[in-house]
């Protein structure tokens, strides 16, 4: 079965974008809520980012 990207049910602060993501590459979830702190303060488009992936990506 083939590797899908979904939101984490059991790694979740807010919806599990950032918890989804992590295990989709199997790193750990501070590195990839860091970078999306760092695109929210330093370009602005982290937080659209987070919003369309919390809306579109399913749930397990």
């Amino acid at each position: 079965m083939a590797k899908q990207l979904t939101k984490s049910l059991s790694d979740k602060k807010l919806t599990g974008v950032c918890g989804g993501i992590a295990e989709y590459f199997n790193i750990d979830p501070i590195i990839i809520r860091i970078a999306f702190i760092i695109l929210v303060f330093g370009y602005g488009v982290g937080l659209l980012a987070y919003i369309l992936l919390a809306i579109l990506l399913p749930a397990k």
